[in-house]
Order: structure tokens, then sequence, then C-alpha cells
């Protein structure tokens, strides 16, 4: 890692230019050539190193480390050691289709790396030896000068040593949503980058002006380096769904394995069963308990909710984030460019007389002027026109509209003053020609205000002003009022200073002032002698986006807290949280105070606190990690690269794909295609939606496999023929089961999805209420099979015969079980619930055609010892269906009636 020439215990923020040149041993001129040639042998490239990479073998052996795959390798592992070929090649195919797309989906966190180390600048212009040259950036070494001109990319970090009106759009490493400007003073030496206005970071963008500064970092060095570090460091945490499932999955196979061990146990004492007759048994209990289909299921059901939410603008790139968003409780958003749009937008015009608050947003002339809440004509207040004019012609910004989207050249802030002055009529183009330009003070840091001269054609000249309030109000005398100009009223302008201020706005001034008609030079003494009459006072911010307010408040219905993480502004944040309603308009944490807390300290801070403001890269990890400590499940959005680390730890990370860096979207779970935090709120029900089906799937897949092995252990116990064989049992759960639990992946969202509570970290995926539901179930479908295969005994009917019935049966009941889990506590007596949909349609008849095939085809019964079947053997195969969703339907009745008798009690 590069190191600075001196180690200082002050960061270089904090030491004044001539200390710096110093410490770094170089002089304005630049270094020398072979001292900077010396100097890049000694600290290395000014370039990230390229991350660790795994080989494609390992990374693809990788992909069948996880519990899912598990248990598909264990039931190939069980249909391969029963000599069934074919379903162990279908269930080896689910697995290696499994593989490859983990395969091609690897590697993240290093493609995240690898966007960070594409914003590094490959130019440089630098003073080397008194001479101006351009070099490739990888040579930059610490000590020499660099020249910075508007749209250059920052090549490695600088302290500043001169700049002229030089302003950098910081927003990927600070979340500020307008250039930053900067000057050449230290600042104090606990500063956020944010303040840091002497520093200019590696990888940011000059919007404005020129500069010069000294290369004190490169390479890893610079704060893209550290974050570039941190990111490789952080560990993504494993997903609510894998370790519900990684549980599921080990009781399961527990439970399995035991009770194959009790029927083998008993048979051979018990019974006196030879030890292979009873090995057989067991394999045949422990296929007929093995969801063999549920892994698949899950994948699929996983998948669908890809492509549904992919339809709604959100793209997942891991799959198993889907489901955890339906578990998100707290979501952290970056405030830049995620809750507001990017885009500076006057909301408020102050004069002497009254306050227009301006509607619209963006940088789009759509929109109105209202005074105390009432819609107003601009013709009505000629002091507003005269106002916009001033913010249209002091001004060096265009806005183009380009494919229906209004897209700005110039200053965030002056593009919001021309979008201004077209909300209030005002034609750019005539405004030039009518009013021209004829000299100009440009804005700089020294000065804080930029001036024009006009000449109109009536041979009046004016000076138009614009800037910092104090510098401009330290400029004017009289004010706009009612039409005239009188005494300038001090107190009054700086009680609505503060007012707008507090409201979390940028604050700016406008004035203006008549000169002696030809004058065609204006002179900064010009303007420093005063005289001007002050028009009114703008106030600016990055507006919150209309579906952003809306989808917090539906988030917050569906209980889950949001948090806005930004590096802006304390008083700003503060302000549009409020307006998203988010926290309580008055806690608000910075950076430097999350510092001095310890990890105790933070976990409950970040319980009673939802607006953090300043915070850096750590900062952001620092807090998803806080919250996870206390038991949450986070979800982080964020489009910056001072976001990446945070959105790698988080259990969702969620980059925005129009504005958002690479870094962020390579490093993220989810990226929003239309940057729209709405989108969220749609993914948090499709996520909600598919853990709901996934439920549904095992719900149905259970009871069948546990009915299935309940009438092979009442078999044995009895000494009895089994009632259905081992190789009908894989017939019916590799072909039926599996494809009537693949239709519950297509089933809507249910209404009151975002109105219940995200579910308790934690929670089985199995509820007492759906443990007794697949006990039940599993006892109906043990009575109907085993009560089929012996009424058919009873009544002539061979053993192949009697099979035959017994797994109809079985399929029967799976079919109208089907239609009673689609909703697990409301009625399934309805249009809608009888109707069904088109897949679980489509998978009804679809299994009626493999049975009819199953029972009637003649070359079914070489392989599965299945006979044709009777009308009347029809109708009561049917019959035991019905039966089973009608008792269902009663036992639905009366939890929803305990449940509404528990209501009353409680109330």
């Amino acid at each position: 890692m590069n190191k600075p020439v001196q180690q200082s215990p002050t960061p270089w923020h904090a030491w004044d230019v001539g200390e710096v040149m110093e410490r770094l041993a170089t002089q304005r001129a630049g270094l020398g050539t072979e001292e900077a040639a010396e100097r890049l042998g000694r600290f290395g490239s000014n370039r990230l190193a390229p991350p660790k990479r795994s080989g494609p073998l390992t990374r693809f052996l990788r992909q069948f480390h996880n519990v899912l795959i598990y248990v598909l390798l264990a039931a190939a592992a069980v249909t391969a050691a029963l000599g069934h070929w074919v379903d162990s090649a279908v269930i080896l195919g689910v697995v290696l289709a499994n593989a490859l797309i983990g395969f091609f989906q690897e590697g993240k966190a290093e493609k995240a790396l690898e966007a960070i180390r594409g914003m590094l600048s490959p130019k440089a212009m630098v003073r080397r030896a008194g001479r101006r040259m351009e070099i490739p950036a990888e040579e930059l070494v610490p000590g020499d000068v660099v020249l910075l001109a508007s749209g250059d990319k920052v090549p490695a970090d600088l302290r500043l040593i001169e700049v002229k009106n030089l302003r950098i759009e910081e927003a990927a490493l600070t979340g500020e949503s307008e250039p930053v400007e900067k000057a050449v003073c230290p600042v104090n030496e606990r500063a956020p980058i944010a303040e840091r206005a002497c520093i200019a970071y590696s990888g940011t963008l000059v919007t404005y002006g020129q500069g010069t500064g000294v290369v004190v970092a490169t390479g890893e060095a610079t704060e893209l380096g550290r974050i570039g570090a941190l990111l490789e460091q952080v560990e993504q945490v494993e997903t609510p769904l894998l370790r519900t499932m990684a549980a599921f999955a080990r009781q399961l196979t527990v439970a399995i394995l035991g009770a194959a061990t009790v029927v083998f146990a008993f048979g051979i004492l018990a019974r006196g069963y030879s030890a292979a007759d009873m090995f057989t048994a067991a394999v045949a209990l422990a296929v007929a308990a093995i969801p063999e289909g549920l892994p698949a299921i899950l994948t699929i059901t996983l998948a669908i909710g890809v492509q549904r939410m992919a339809r709604r603008n959100a793209v997942i790139r891991r799959l198993p984030a889907v489901e955890t968003l339906g578990s998100v409780t707290v979501i952290c958003s970056d405030k830049t460019g995620t809750l507001t749009r990017n885009e500076m937008t006057v909301r408020r015009v102050v004069t002497a007389d009254r306050t227009f608050d301006v509607e619209g947003v963006g940088y789009a002339p759509r929109g109105g002027f209202q005074v105390e809440e009432r819609e107003v004509a601009v013709d009505d207040y000629p002091e507003l026109l005269e106002i916009a004019r001033v913010a249209l012609l002091c001004n060096d910004a265009v806005l183009r509209e380009q494919c229906g989207e209004w897209r700005l050249e110039g200053d965030p802030t002056e593009g919001a003053l021309v979008a201004l002055a077209c909300k209030a009529g005002l034609d750019p183009r005539m405004e030039a020609e009518e009013r021209p330009r004829v000299d100009t003070i440009p804005f700089e840091s020294e000065h804080r205000f930029m001036a024009t001269l006009h000449h109109d054609h009536a041979g009046h000249t004016f000076v138009y002003l614009k800037g910092a309030p104090e510098r401009v109000l330290a400029l004017c005398q009289t004010q706009r009022s009612r039409g005239e100009d009188r005494p300038l009223d001090l107190e009054y302008w700086r009680r609505r200073i503060e007012e707008t201020a507090t409201a979390g706005q940028r604050v700016l001034a406008a004035a203006y002032r008549a000169v002696e008609p030809g004058r065609r030079e204006l002179l900064f003494a010009d303007v420093e002698q005063g005289g001007f009459t002050l028009l009114a006072l703008f106030g600016l911010i990055d507006p919150p986006r209309e579906e952003a307010i809306q989808a917090v408040a539906r988030c917050r219905a569906a209980g889950i807290r949001v948090k806005m993480i930004t590096g802006d502004h304390a008083v700003t944040a503060r302000a549009i949280g409020a307006q998203l309603g988010i926290g309580d308009g008055a806690r608000t944490l910075t950076g430097m105070e999350l510092e001095s807390m310890d990890d105790t300290v933070l976990c409950q801070a970040v319980k009673d606190t939802d607006v953090f403001a300043r915070a850096s890269p750590e900062h952001k990890l620092r807090l998803v990690e806080a919250l996870q400590a206390n038991a949450e499940v986070v979800a982080m959005t964020g489009d910056g690269v001072n976001d990446a680390p945070a959105l790698k730890r988080a259990d969702v990370g969620i980059a925005m794909g129009r504005k958002g860096t690479e870094a962020a979207k390579e490093a993220a779970a989810m990226v929003l295609a239309d940057d729209n935090f709405a989108s969220i709120a749609h993914a948090v029900e499709e996520g909600r939606t598919v853990y709901d089906n996934l439920r549904k799937a095992i719900t149905f897949l259970l009871p069948i496999n546990g009915g299935e092995s309940l009438s092979l252990v009442a078999a044995i116990l009895t000494g009895v023929t089994l009632p259905v064989t081992p190789l009908q049992i894989l017939w019916v759960n590799m072909v039926s089961s599996v494809g009537l639990a693949l239709a519950l992946a297509f089933e809507p969202t249910e209404p009151d999805v975002m109105r219940r509570p995200p579910r308790p970290v934690g929670e089985p995926i199995l509820s007492g209420f759906l443990l007794w539901r697949i006990a039940l179930v599993s006892a109906l479908f043990l009575a109907g099979i085993f009560g089929m295969f012996e009424w058919s005994l009873a009544r002539g009917a061979s053993v192949e015969e009697a099979h035959t019935v017994a797994v109809n049966t079985l399929v029967a009941m799976e079919v109208f079980y089907l239609f009673s889990v689609r909703y697990l506590r409301t009625p399934s007596f309805t249009f809608e619930g009888v109707k069904g949909t088109r897949p679980v349609l489509a998978a009804v008849f679809t299994v009626f055609g493999l049975q009819l095939l199953f029972t009637y085809a003649p070359f079914m019964g070489l392989f599965f010892g299945s006979r044709p079947l009777t009308i009347s053997q029809g109708v009561g195969v049917v019959a035991v269906g019905v039966a089973l969703l009608v008792i269902l339907e009663v036992e639905k009745f009366l939890w929803r009636r305990r449940a509404t008798r528990r209501e009353g009690c409680a109330a």
C-alpha cells in the first residue's frame, strides 16, 4: 500500500499548504523527473490491486456447498440405490442446472472491486520541473503537482494548493447532492469527508473552474482504495431462508432416519422379518418421507419471483435475495438519488412582502406558484417576474429536453434557477436577446457572488447579482417592497434566512442595480461599492420523490422501519426525513457522534434514531452491522461507491440502476432499474409472496410424504401387504406431487400481504399451525390410502388392482388438497378458490392425463404393476378426494371461529 513521503499524525486536510509541501518534499514547480521515477519505484503505481480470483473449477465446485444441494444429492443417491436411474438423472440434472446458474453469478465482490478500479482516471496533467505535461495516471506519485480543469476526473487524492471557482462533484463518496465548492485553507482535523474543502479525492469529477493540487495519496492509499479494501473484507451474511431451510433439512433428516431405524428394528425383532427385507422397507420408507421435489420447487419458486420483480423494475442478482426481501424489517436508504431526485429545485421564493411556494420538482419547467397554499398567477405579481429574470440571466446553466427528459448542462443550483424562470413563463433565448449580457464577474469562493451586466433595447443598463445571502445583504441598501424601493430591513431578512435554512434548504439571494447607460465593462469595484436593491431569497433543495413518500408509508404499514443514512448536512437530512415521514423530525445522529459510540451504545442508538447524517462508508457499515446485531433483517439502498461495503454486508443490498455507480451495482443483491424507492415496496411485496408460496408448497408436499410414510409404517406394524410399492411412490412424488406443488409457485399475492408485520427472525418455516395441518392431513392421507387399499382387497380385487386404487386415491387427494392449501386459513369454497389459476388448472389436467396413462396404458402396467379400474372404483377414488376437501374446510372454519373468540376476549 502506498504511503506518504512523511507519515503525519495529523491528516493532510488539517495542514496549511506550506507544511504540506514541506512534508512531501516538493514545490509548486513540481517534482524533477529523476525524483518522480525514484518515488514511483518506492511507492508503486497509482492503481488498485486486482482482486483475488478463484479458478473456474473452484468456483464451480463451490456451488455444491449448499444445504439445498445436499438434500437433492441425498435424494439422487437414494433413487440410485434403488436402481431408478431415470429419477436419479432428473434430480442430478436439477443440481447441475442450479450449479451452472450459481457459477455464472459468482464473484460479485470481485466485480465490485473491478468497478471501483474503473473509476480511476486514465490520464493526468502534471507540472514537473516547471513544465506542464500529460502522463498516465498510473505514474502519479506523492508530491506530484496536478492541474485540474472542468470535466477532469481527479486522478489521485490531492491537497489543493490553488483554486479558481473550483467545484467538484463528490456524490459517489459523500452523498452530497450538489458539487462541493473547494478552497485551499485547512479544516478541522476531525472534519468528515464532505467538509474537507481543501482535498480533491480520486475518482471524483470536476464540474466547474480550475485548481492545482499536490498528490498526497495514490493507489490503495486513496479514499477509493480504502473503500475497496473495506469492501474486500466485508463478509456477506447468510439469508434467513437458507438458515431456516438448513434447520428444516436437519430436523427432517433426523426424523426420517429415526423413523426408518425404528421400523427396521421393529420388523426384525417383533415381526421376524429378515434384515435384507427390512432394509428394503426402511429405504422405501425414506423414499416415501423425503420430499425429493422440494429443493427444485424452492429454486423454481425463487426464479419465478425474480421474473415477477423484473417486471416491476427490480433486477435480482442473487437468487435467495428474492425471499429475503419478504422478511426485511429495516430498510436503510441513502438520500441523494434514492429518496430524492438528485436534482436541485427552488421550493421557496421569499420577498419583502410574501413567500411564494414553488410547485414542481427537478429540472422540468413544470409547476406553478402558491401564496398561503393558494394558486396564484405570475402576472398578478410583477416582482416575481423580475426575480425570475435575475435568476435566469445571472446564470451560466442550460436546460435541454432530450427524449422527454430535461438534462442540465452546468451547475445544479443554477439549473434550478433556470427551471424557476421557465415556470414563471420566461423564455431563456428571448430574454437573452432582449437583455443581452455585456460583461460578467463569475462566481468565486473568495467573494461568494456572481454578477452580470445587461443592456435592454430601451437604453437601460442593469447589474444583476446573486450569491450567498449574507454577502448579498452586505451589498444592498434597499429592498423591493410593493413595487417600490424601501430601506433594507436587515432583521427581517436574517430571520427569513434562518427559517429557510432550518427547513433544510440552501439559501441564495438575488439583487439588482441600475447603472449609467452604455456601460460596457463590469469591474469588481463596481459591485463592491454596493447600492443594490434586494429582490428575494431562494430556498433550494434536492426534493424527495413523491413516490418515495408513498413507498415509505407503505413500508411502515407493513411493519418495516425506514432509516435514512446520508453524507449530507444534518439539517438537510432532518428536513428531507420529515417530508418523507422518516424519523420524528428532531433526532439526528452525525458521523462524528457515531465515532464516539462503542458497539453497545450504537446498537441502542439505532433503535431510537432513523436519520443519520455526515456518514462515511465505515459509518454506514457499522450501522448495518449494529442493526443486524439487534436481530434485524436489513436492506440497504445506495448508489455511490461509498455505499458498496454496506450494500455487500446487508441482508439485501439494493443499488440504483440509472444513477448508481458500477461498484454499488456489483456489490448489491438487487438493482432498481428505475432508481425508484417505490420499487422496493413492490419487491418486498413479491418477496413476501414468494415466501407464502414456498410455505404452501411445503405444506402441500409434507403431508403427502407423511401419508405415504404412515401407510408403509402401518403395513409393517400390522404385517400386511404394502398399499403402495416404492416404485409407485416415486412415480407419485416425482410426477404428480412436484407438478401440483409447482403450480403453487405461481400463486398471486394475497390481499393482506403488506398489512402484516415482517415474520420474526429465526421463525421456523413450519409454525405450530402448519405442523398441526401437516399432522392432520398426513393422518387423512393414511386413512384414504390404507382404507381404499383394504376396501379394494375386501371387494375381491387383486393386489395389483388394490395398489392401483391406492395410487389413484393418493393422487386424487393431492388434487383436492391443492385447492385447499391455496388458502391456508380462508375458505376454498369460493368462486376464485374453485376456479383456481391457470397454472393450477394446467397442473390438475396434466396430472389427470398422466394418471389415466398410468392406469390404462399396458406398458405402464409392465413398469409399475398398475391395472385398469372400473367406473365405480374411479367414483370411489374421487369421493375420497372430495371428503378430504370438506373435512379441511370444516377445520378452517373451526380455526377461524377460535381466532375470533380470542380476539373478542382480548378486546
